[in-house]
Protein backbone atom coordinates (compact mmCIF):
# COMPACT_ATOMS: atom_id res chain seq x y z
CA UNK A 1 0.00 0.00 0.00
CA UNK A 2 2.93 2.02 0.34
CA UNK A 3 3.13 5.78 -1.74
CA UNK A 4 0.33 4.52 -3.84
CA UNK A 5 -1.06 7.67 -5.46
CA UNK A 6 -5.49 8.27 -6.37
CA UNK A 7 -12.08 9.10 -19.31
CA UNK A 8 -13.89 6.58 -20.19
CA UNK A 9 -12.29 3.31 -20.84
CA UNK A 10 -12.78 2.25 -24.77
CA UNK A 11 -14.85 -0.25 -25.49
CA UNK A 12 -12.10 -2.53 -27.15
CA UNK A 13 -9.42 -2.09 -24.31
CA UNK A 14 -9.72 -3.46 -20.64
CA UNK A 15 -7.42 -3.30 -18.06
CA UNK A 16 -5.51 -6.54 -18.19
CA UNK A 17 -6.08 -6.74 -14.31
CA UNK A 18 -9.77 -7.46 -14.54
CA UNK A 19 -10.29 -11.35 -13.21
CA UNK A 20 -13.80 -11.27 -12.82
CA UNK A 21 -16.65 -10.57 -14.98
CA UNK A 22 -19.44 -7.98 -13.47
CA UNK A 23 -21.52 -5.32 -14.16
CA UNK A 24 -20.64 -2.92 -16.37
CA UNK A 25 -20.70 0.37 -14.15
CA UNK A 26 -20.67 0.87 -10.14
CA UNK A 27 -24.48 2.48 -10.68
CA UNK A 28 -25.24 -0.84 -12.59
CA UNK A 29 -23.64 -3.01 -9.90
CA UNK A 30 -25.54 -0.93 -6.95
CA UNK A 31 -28.87 -0.75 -8.93
CA UNK A 32 -29.04 -4.44 -9.11
CA UNK A 33 -28.02 -4.99 -6.09
CA UNK A 34 -30.95 -3.13 -4.63
CA UNK A 35 -32.88 -5.09 -7.35
CA UNK A 36 -31.78 -8.38 -6.10
CA UNK A 37 -31.70 -7.60 -2.40
CA UNK A 38 -27.63 -8.45 -2.05
CA UNK A 39 -24.91 -6.70 -1.01
CA UNK A 40 -22.44 -5.08 -3.09
CA UNK A 41 -18.70 -5.35 -2.70
CA UNK A 42 -16.27 -3.02 -5.09
CA UNK A 43 -13.08 -3.59 -5.14
CA UNK A 44 -11.59 -0.30 -6.09
CA UNK A 45 -8.04 -1.33 -7.86
CA UNK A 46 -5.74 -0.40 -11.06
CA UNK A 47 -3.24 -2.43 -13.60
CA UNK A 48 -0.32 -0.29 -11.43
CA UNK A 49 -1.86 -1.37 -7.75
CA UNK A 50 0.61 -4.18 -6.66
CA UNK A 51 -1.16 -4.49 -3.65
CA UNK A 52 -3.76 -5.86 -6.15
CA UNK A 53 -1.81 -7.97 -7.87
CA UNK A 54 -1.39 -9.51 -4.44
CA UNK A 55 -5.23 -9.88 -3.44
CA UNK A 56 -5.81 -11.10 -7.25
CA UNK A 57 -3.41 -14.06 -7.68
CA UNK A 58 -3.27 -14.92 -3.54
CA UNK A 59 -6.79 -14.05 -2.38
CA UNK A 60 -10.27 -13.53 -4.93
CA UNK A 61 -9.90 -17.02 -5.99
CA UNK A 62 -10.48 -20.79 -4.95
CA UNK A 63 -13.79 -22.17 -2.87
CA UNK A 64 -13.89 -19.01 -0.41
CA UNK A 65 -14.24 -16.96 -3.52
CA UNK A 66 -16.88 -19.11 -4.95
CA UNK A 67 -19.44 -19.22 -1.90
CA UNK A 68 -18.59 -14.95 -1.58
CA UNK A 69 -19.31 -14.16 -5.34
CA UNK A 70 -23.13 -16.19 -4.98
CA UNK A 71 -23.68 -13.94 -1.93
CA UNK A 72 -22.86 -10.38 -3.08
CA UNK A 73 -23.31 -8.32 -6.78
CA UNK A 74 -19.01 -7.90 -6.98
CA UNK A 75 -17.98 -4.97 -8.86
CA UNK A 76 -14.10 -4.05 -10.08
CA UNK A 77 -13.68 -0.41 -9.55
CA UNK A 78 -10.91 1.07 -11.98
CA UNK A 79 -8.95 4.12 -10.26
CA UNK A 80 -8.36 5.22 -13.95
CA UNK A 81 -12.11 5.78 -15.02
CA UNK A 82 -13.72 9.05 -14.07
CA UNK A 83 -16.69 7.42 -12.92
CA UNK A 84 -14.99 5.05 -10.63
CA UNK A 85 -12.40 7.88 -9.48
CA UNK A 86 -15.90 9.87 -8.90
CA UNK A 87 -16.97 6.94 -6.29
CA UNK A 88 -13.62 6.97 -4.56
CA UNK A 89 -14.03 10.42 -3.82
CA UNK A 90 -17.35 10.68 -2.66
CA UNK A 91 -16.94 7.54 -0.46
CA UNK A 92 -13.22 8.93 0.50
CA UNK A 93 -11.41 5.97 -0.86
CA UNK A 94 -7.65 6.54 -0.40
CA UNK A 95 -5.53 3.31 -0.82
CA UNK A 96 -5.67 0.34 -3.17
CA UNK A 97 -7.32 -2.04 -2.51
CA UNK A 98 -9.93 -0.79 -0.92
CA UNK A 99 -13.22 -3.12 -0.20
CA UNK A 100 -15.83 -1.36 0.04
CA UNK A 101 -19.32 -3.38 1.06
CA UNK A 102 -22.93 -1.46 0.71
CA UNK A 103 -25.83 -2.68 1.59
CA UNK A 104 -29.24 -3.23 -0.31
CA UNK A 105 -30.26 -0.03 0.95
CA UNK A 106 -27.58 1.74 -0.06
CA UNK A 107 -25.75 1.98 3.51
CA UNK A 108 -22.13 1.20 3.67
CA UNK A 109 -21.44 -2.41 5.70
CA UNK A 110 -18.17 -1.73 6.46
CA UNK A 111 -14.47 -1.29 4.16
CA UNK A 112 -11.16 -3.40 3.94
CA UNK A 113 -8.20 -1.12 3.61
CA UNK A 114 -5.23 -3.32 1.39
CA UNK A 115 -3.82 -6.96 1.25
CA UNK A 116 -5.08 -9.27 3.37
CA UNK A 117 -3.69 -13.02 4.12
CA UNK A 118 -6.43 -15.16 2.78
CA UNK A 119 -7.07 -16.62 6.12
CA UNK A 120 -7.57 -12.95 7.44
CA UNK A 121 -9.90 -11.52 4.53
CA UNK A 122 -12.71 -13.78 4.48
CA UNK A 123 -13.45 -13.81 8.24
CA UNK A 124 -13.34 -9.74 7.53
CA UNK A 125 -15.47 -9.35 4.52
CA UNK A 126 -18.05 -12.34 5.79
CA UNK A 127 -18.13 -10.47 9.37
CA UNK A 128 -18.99 -7.04 7.22
CA UNK A 129 -21.75 -8.69 5.57
CA UNK A 130 -23.04 -9.88 7.77
CA UNK A 131 -24.52 -6.93 9.03
CA UNK A 132 -23.12 -6.51 12.05
CA UNK A 133 -20.76 -3.67 11.00
CA UNK A 134 -23.45 -1.37 10.00
CA UNK A 135 -22.32 2.12 10.93
CA UNK A 136 -26.06 3.21 12.65
CA UNK A 137 -25.99 -0.12 14.74
CA UNK A 138 -23.17 -0.24 15.57
CA UNK A 139 -22.84 3.87 16.84
CA UNK A 140 -26.52 2.64 18.69
CA UNK A 141 -24.44 0.07 20.76
CA UNK A 142 -21.90 2.61 21.28
CA UNK A 143 -24.07 4.68 22.94
CA UNK A 144 -25.45 1.76 25.01
CA UNK A 145 -21.72 1.12 26.44
CA UNK A 146 -20.24 -1.50 23.93
CA UNK A 147 -16.78 -0.88 24.14
CA UNK A 148 -16.55 -3.34 20.74
CA UNK A 149 -18.83 -0.80 19.08
CA UNK A 150 -17.09 2.04 19.94
CA UNK A 151 -13.68 0.47 18.50
CA UNK A 152 -15.20 -0.66 15.24
CA UNK A 153 -17.30 2.61 14.68
CA UNK A 154 -14.02 4.15 15.46
CA UNK A 155 -12.11 2.24 13.10
CA UNK A 156 -14.83 2.97 10.44
CA UNK A 157 -13.63 6.48 10.64
CA UNK A 158 -9.75 5.48 10.08
CA UNK A 159 -10.87 3.45 7.18
CA UNK A 160 -12.36 6.07 5.73
CA UNK A 161 -9.52 8.50 6.72
CA UNK A 162 -11.69 11.20 8.34
CA UNK A 163 -9.53 11.88 11.83
CA UNK A 164 -11.86 15.06 12.72
CA UNK A 165 -14.90 13.57 12.32
CA UNK A 166 -14.69 10.07 14.12
CA UNK A 167 -13.12 12.20 17.32
CA UNK A 168 -15.84 14.30 16.83
CA UNK A 169 -18.93 11.83 16.93
CA UNK A 170 -16.53 10.29 19.74
CA UNK A 171 -17.09 13.12 21.66
CA UNK A 172 -20.64 12.78 21.77
CA UNK A 173 -21.17 9.47 23.58
CA UNK A 174 -22.13 10.03 27.06
CA UNK A 175 -19.56 10.56 29.56
CA UNK A 176 -19.97 7.30 31.13
CA UNK A 177 -18.89 5.78 28.13
CA UNK A 178 -15.62 8.01 27.12
CA UNK A 179 -14.64 8.21 30.98
CA UNK A 180 -13.60 4.02 30.40
CA UNK A 181 -12.81 3.91 26.81
CA UNK A 182 -9.26 4.28 27.38
CA UNK A 183 -9.20 1.15 29.60
CA UNK A 184 -10.16 -1.17 26.43
CA UNK A 185 -6.76 -1.37 24.21
CA UNK A 186 -9.05 -1.38 20.82
CA UNK A 187 -10.56 1.88 21.52
CA UNK A 188 -7.80 3.31 23.03
CA UNK A 189 -5.24 2.30 19.79
CA UNK A 190 -8.12 3.50 17.70
CA UNK A 191 -8.38 6.90 18.98
CA UNK A 192 -4.74 7.28 18.95
CA UNK A 193 -5.04 6.45 14.77
CA UNK A 194 -7.65 8.99 14.92
CA UNK A 195 -5.41 11.75 16.24
CA UNK A 196 -2.68 10.83 13.86
CA UNK A 197 -5.18 11.29 10.69
CA UNK A 198 -6.01 15.08 12.66
CA UNK A 199 -2.40 15.55 12.69
CA UNK A 200 -1.84 14.74 9.32
CA UNK A 201 -4.80 16.53 8.51
CA UNK A 202 -3.36 19.95 9.79
CA UNK A 203 0.21 19.46 8.32
CA UNK A 204 0.88 19.29 11.97
CA UNK A 205 4.48 17.82 11.96
CA UNK A 206 4.46 18.10 15.73
CA UNK A 207 1.58 16.13 16.37
CA UNK A 208 2.39 13.20 14.13
CA UNK A 209 5.83 12.98 15.63
CA UNK A 210 3.57 12.61 18.98
CA UNK A 211 0.83 10.20 17.83
CA UNK A 212 2.95 8.04 15.71
CA UNK A 213 5.46 7.37 18.61
CA UNK A 214 2.66 6.36 20.85
CA UNK A 215 1.55 4.30 18.73
CA UNK A 216 4.68 2.61 17.29
CA UNK A 217 5.17 2.09 21.03
CA UNK A 218 2.56 -0.52 21.25
CA UNK A 219 1.75 -3.84 19.75
CA UNK A 220 0.46 -2.65 16.17
CA UNK A 221 0.89 -5.25 13.96
CA UNK A 222 0.69 -5.15 9.96
CA UNK A 223 0.07 -1.25 10.41
CA UNK A 224 4.05 -0.77 12.07
CA UNK A 225 5.49 0.29 8.46
CA UNK A 226 2.55 2.78 7.55
CA UNK A 227 2.87 4.43 10.99
CA UNK A 228 6.76 4.74 10.89
CA UNK A 229 6.43 6.00 7.21
CA UNK A 230 4.23 9.02 9.06
CA UNK A 231 7.08 9.38 11.63
CA UNK A 232 9.59 9.57 8.96
CA UNK A 233 7.64 11.76 7.26
CA UNK A 234 7.15 14.15 10.29
CA UNK A 235 10.54 14.26 11.02
CA UNK A 236 12.53 15.87 7.75
CA UNK A 237 12.53 18.85 9.14
CA UNK A 238 14.73 18.47 12.02
CA UNK A 239 17.75 18.82 12.37
CA UNK A 240 20.09 15.44 11.20
CA UNK A 241 21.04 15.09 14.83
CA UNK A 242 17.38 15.49 16.25
CA UNK A 243 16.15 13.33 14.19
CA UNK A 244 18.62 10.12 14.16
CA UNK A 245 18.03 10.55 17.61
CA UNK A 246 14.09 10.55 17.73
CA UNK A 247 13.85 7.66 14.83
CA UNK A 248 16.99 5.41 16.26
CA UNK A 249 15.08 3.84 18.67
CA UNK A 250 12.41 2.26 16.54
CA UNK A 251 15.33 0.08 14.85
CA UNK A 252 15.05 -2.80 17.22
CA UNK A 253 11.07 -3.27 16.93
CA UNK A 254 11.32 -2.87 13.02
CA UNK A 255 13.47 -5.18 12.56
CA UNK A 256 11.98 -7.47 15.03
CA UNK A 257 8.22 -7.06 12.97
CA UNK A 258 10.73 -7.74 9.82
CA UNK A 259 11.49 -10.93 10.96
CA UNK A 260 8.75 -12.43 12.63
CA UNK A 261 6.05 -11.04 10.38
CA UNK A 262 7.43 -10.62 7.17
CA UNK A 263 10.11 -12.57 6.03
CA UNK A 264 8.44 -16.04 7.69
CA UNK A 265 7.45 -18.62 5.68
CA UNK A 266 3.95 -17.96 6.51
CA UNK A 267 3.44 -13.88 6.87
CA UNK A 268 1.07 -12.14 9.15
CA UNK A 269 1.51 -9.03 7.41
CA UNK A 270 1.04 -9.70 3.22
CA UNK A 271 2.36 -6.43 2.13
CA UNK A 272 5.83 -6.92 2.05
CA UNK A 273 6.64 -4.06 0.11
CA UNK A 274 5.79 -1.20 2.38
CA UNK A 275 7.18 -3.17 4.84
CA UNK A 276 10.99 -3.45 2.84
CA UNK A 277 10.63 0.60 2.03
CA UNK A 278 9.61 1.53 5.44
CA UNK A 279 12.36 -0.46 6.86
CA UNK A 280 14.89 0.91 4.16
CA UNK A 281 13.73 4.10 4.82
CA UNK A 282 15.03 4.35 8.46
CA UNK A 283 17.83 2.33 7.95
CA UNK A 284 18.81 5.34 5.79
CA UNK A 285 17.18 8.63 8.16
CA UNK A 286 19.47 6.67 10.95
CA UNK A 287 22.50 6.41 8.89
CA UNK A 288 23.13 2.61 8.50
CA UNK A 289 23.92 2.22 4.68
CA UNK A 290 24.65 -1.45 5.50
CA UNK A 291 20.82 -2.13 7.26
CA UNK A 292 19.68 -0.14 4.00
CA UNK A 293 20.90 -2.62 1.65
CA UNK A 294 20.34 -5.68 3.56
CA UNK A 295 16.53 -5.18 4.24
CA UNK A 296 16.16 -4.42 0.10
CA UNK A 297 18.16 -7.49 -0.64
CA UNK A 298 16.17 -10.03 2.07
CA UNK A 299 13.36 -8.69 -0.38
CA UNK A 300 14.74 -9.68 -3.65
CA UNK A 301 16.14 -12.80 -2.18
CA UNK A 302 12.34 -13.69 -0.83
CA UNK A 303 10.69 -12.50 -4.31
CA UNK A 304 13.02 -14.42 -6.17
CA UNK A 305 12.40 -17.11 -4.07
CA UNK A 306 8.56 -16.75 -4.67
CA UNK A 307 8.86 -16.41 -8.36
CA UNK A 308 10.39 -19.38 -9.22
CA UNK A 309 12.05 -17.87 -12.08
CA UNK A 310 8.61 -17.40 -13.88
CA UNK A 311 7.70 -13.87 -13.53
CA UNK A 312 3.85 -15.05 -14.46
CA UNK A 313 3.57 -17.13 -11.46
CA UNK A 314 3.16 -13.97 -9.43
CA UNK A 315 2.75 -10.23 -10.11
CA UNK A 316 2.90 -9.21 -6.99
CA UNK A 317 6.48 -10.87 -6.20
CA UNK A 318 7.74 -9.38 -9.73
CA UNK A 319 6.66 -6.23 -9.45
CA UNK A 320 8.12 -6.33 -5.33
CA UNK A 321 11.59 -7.33 -7.33
CA UNK A 322 11.52 -4.49 -9.99
CA UNK A 323 10.87 -1.98 -7.03
CA UNK A 324 13.75 -3.15 -4.74
CA UNK A 325 16.39 -3.52 -7.08
CA UNK A 326 15.28 0.15 -8.25
CA UNK A 327 15.58 0.99 -4.44
CA UNK A 328 18.78 -0.80 -4.12
CA UNK A 329 20.30 1.37 -7.66
CA UNK A 330 20.97 -2.42 -9.11
CA UNK A 331 21.11 -0.76 -12.66
CA UNK A 332 22.12 -4.05 -14.48
CA UNK A 333 20.06 -6.45 -12.96
CA UNK A 334 17.11 -3.62 -12.94
CA UNK A 335 17.50 -2.95 -17.06
CA UNK A 336 17.24 -7.29 -17.36
CA UNK A 337 14.33 -7.48 -15.10
CA UNK A 338 12.14 -4.80 -16.61
CA UNK A 339 12.70 -6.06 -20.12
CA UNK A 340 11.71 -9.48 -18.97
CA UNK A 341 8.52 -7.98 -17.38
CA UNK A 342 7.58 -6.37 -20.38
CA UNK A 343 7.96 -9.73 -22.16
CA UNK A 344 5.91 -11.40 -19.34
CA UNK A 345 3.20 -8.45 -19.26
CA UNK A 346 2.69 -7.65 -22.82
CA UNK A 347 -1.33 -7.02 -22.96
CA UNK A 348 -0.99 -3.46 -20.69
CA UNK A 349 0.75 0.00 -20.44
CA UNK A 350 2.60 -0.58 -16.88
CA UNK A 351 6.00 -1.94 -17.64
CA UNK A 352 6.18 -0.32 -21.04
CA UNK A 353 5.65 2.94 -19.60
CA UNK A 354 8.17 2.29 -16.06
CA UNK A 355 10.97 1.65 -18.64
CA UNK A 356 10.84 4.14 -20.46
CA UNK A 357 9.79 6.69 -17.68
CA UNK A 358 13.36 5.69 -15.54
CA UNK A 359 15.13 5.82 -18.89
CA UNK A 360 14.10 9.49 -19.79
CA UNK A 361 14.81 10.58 -15.89
CA UNK A 362 18.40 9.00 -16.00
CA UNK A 363 19.02 11.19 -19.63
CA UNK A 364 18.43 8.51 -22.62
CA UNK A 365 15.36 10.12 -23.95
CA UNK A 366 16.17 8.38 -27.19
CA UNK A 367 16.27 5.02 -25.64
CA UNK A 368 12.74 6.01 -23.41
CA UNK A 369 10.46 7.31 -26.02
CA UNK A 370 9.99 4.73 -28.04
CA UNK A 371 8.81 2.47 -24.92
CA UNK A 372 6.43 5.33 -23.94
CA UNK A 373 4.98 4.55 -27.48
CA UNK A 374 4.14 1.41 -26.73
CA UNK A 375 2.63 2.33 -23.89
CA UNK A 376 0.42 5.39 -25.47
CA UNK A 377 -1.07 2.39 -27.55
CA UNK A 378 -2.53 0.58 -24.37
CA UNK A 379 -2.93 3.30 -22.01
CA UNK A 380 -6.18 4.38 -21.35
CA UNK A 381 -8.58 7.16 -18.72
CA UNK A 382 -5.85 8.50 -16.21
CA UNK A 383 -2.74 6.81 -17.24
CA UNK A 384 -2.61 8.50 -20.41
CA UNK A 385 -1.64 11.49 -18.74
CA UNK A 386 0.92 9.25 -17.05
CA UNK A 387 2.16 8.39 -20.09
CA UNK A 388 1.46 11.48 -22.15
CA UNK A 389 3.83 13.71 -19.81
CA UNK A 390 6.80 11.12 -20.19
CA UNK A 391 6.48 11.47 -24.05
CA UNK A 392 6.36 15.20 -23.65
CA UNK A 393 9.91 15.07 -21.61
CA UNK A 394 11.16 12.89 -23.79
CA UNK A 395 10.36 14.89 -26.95
CA UNK A 396 11.51 18.19 -25.60
CA UNK A 397 14.51 16.81 -23.95
CA UNK A 398 15.29 15.77 -28.20
CA UNK A 399 14.02 19.51 -29.11
CA UNK A 400 11.07 18.12 -30.91
CA UNK A 401 8.91 20.58 -29.42
CA UNK A 402 6.59 21.05 -32.23
CA UNK A 403 5.71 16.94 -31.59
CA UNK A 404 5.32 17.65 -27.73
CA UNK A 405 2.66 20.52 -28.14
CA UNK A 406 0.80 17.91 -30.74
CA UNK A 407 0.78 15.61 -28.30
CA UNK A 408 -0.34 17.67 -25.10
CA UNK A 409 -3.32 18.46 -27.98
CA UNK A 410 -4.23 15.57 -28.81
CA UNK A 411 -4.27 13.92 -25.55
CA UNK A 412 -6.17 17.24 -23.95
CA UNK A 413 -8.76 16.69 -26.89
CA UNK A 414 -9.50 12.59 -26.08
CA UNK A 415 -9.86 13.35 -22.25
CA UNK A 416 -9.09 16.57 -20.81
CA UNK A 417 -12.86 16.87 -20.00
CA UNK A 418 -12.46 14.02 -17.67
CA UNK A 419 -9.52 14.60 -15.67
CA UNK A 420 -8.88 18.53 -15.27
CA UNK A 421 -6.00 17.80 -13.19
CA UNK A 422 -4.16 15.85 -15.34
CA UNK A 423 -4.61 18.15 -18.02
CA UNK A 424 -3.22 21.17 -16.42
CA UNK A 425 -0.30 19.39 -14.96
CA UNK A 426 -0.11 17.65 -18.68
CA UNK A 427 0.37 21.73 -20.36
CA UNK A 428 2.80 22.30 -17.48
CA UNK A 429 5.26 19.93 -18.78
CA UNK A 430 5.34 22.36 -21.67
CA UNK A 431 6.22 25.36 -19.75
CA UNK A 432 9.06 23.76 -17.33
Amino acid sequence: MKHVLAAALLAAVAPAWAAHEGPASLDAALAQGKREHKPVLVDFQAVWCYSCYFMASHVLNGKEWDDLSKKVVFYEADADKPADQAYMKKWTVHFLPTYVAIGPDGEELGRILAERPRDTFYPEINGILSGDAKLSKLKADAAKGSMAAVADVLDTYNARYAGTEGMAWFDTLPPMVRNVSDKDKRVAFAKQRLLLLQAKDKKDDAGIRDASTKLLAGDIGCDRPYVLDDLLGASESLAADARKTLLAPQKASYDQFVTTQVFTDSPACADQRSSVLSGADLDAAIGDTAGEQAILRKGVESSRSRLHGDLKSDRNAADNLRVYLVRAKAGDELDTLEKQLIAAYPDDYVYNYRYGRRLVESGKAAEGLPYLETAAKKAYGANRFSVATYRVKALRALHRDDDAKKLVAQTVAADGKAFPEQTKKLQDTLKS
